[in-house]
């Protein structure tokens, strides 16, 4: 996968016209949305850029579909790491790759929180695995990025607002230029 920080940029304006999931806002809307709220939160630069692209890889499938309606797992989480790895530090690409992690964990710890999901989520959690499992959730407990795959995955929940302002994408190119040149 070659893709480079601009070329995130502008699948993100490309491609993140489509609707997120069942919900009233865009691809991309979703991702200013969750980027917004992880600045406002003061969760870091590291957390804001994951926030931002946590969801490109339902943009690197050929084609906008729902795929959990299909019956499809794309496990955009691992899409998503991998593309922002290779980019960015473990700081941006663990906490995306925990994402989907992070709510079947919130789902085992407090069955409330499901009661929280949207459909599309609930249906999501089904082919993702559904909530862990004890020995699930003590391994998860012991991961390094555990604390911040929590976090993108409460703004992940959060950023579904429909017509919520929000910067505009190009406001994050130079804090992602910045968080590329200090990746490892």
């Amino acid at each position: 996968m070659d893709l480079t920080t601009e070329s995130l940029f502008q699948l993100l304006e490309r491609r993140g016209g489509g609707r997120y999931g069942l919900s009233a806002v865009t691809q991309k809307e979703h991702a200013l949305q969750a980027a917004a709220l992880a600045a406002k939160r003061g969760l870091g630069d590291q957390l804001v850029i994951a926030a931002l692209f946590h969801d490109v890889g339902h943009l690197l499938v050929g084609e906008d579909v729902d795929l959990a309606e299909a019956g499809v797992d794309d496990l955009h989480e691992e899409t998503s790491a991998k593309a922002l790895e290779a980019l960015f530090d473990k700081d941006v690409a663990e906490p995306v790759r925990l994402h989907v992690a992070a709510k079947r964990y919130l789902c085992a710890v407090n069955p409330a929180y499901y009661d929280k999901l949207s459909e599309d989520s609930r249906r999501s959690l089904a082919l993702q695995g559904g909530p862990m499992s004890p020995s699930e959730v003590a391994a998860f407990d012991m991961l390094a990025h555990r604390a911040a795959a929590l976090a993108l995955r409460i703004i992940d929940d959060e950023a579904k607002v429909e017509g919520l302002k929000t910067p505009a994408l190009e406001s994050y190119r130079a804090l992602a230029a910045r968080l590329q040149g200090g990746a490892a």
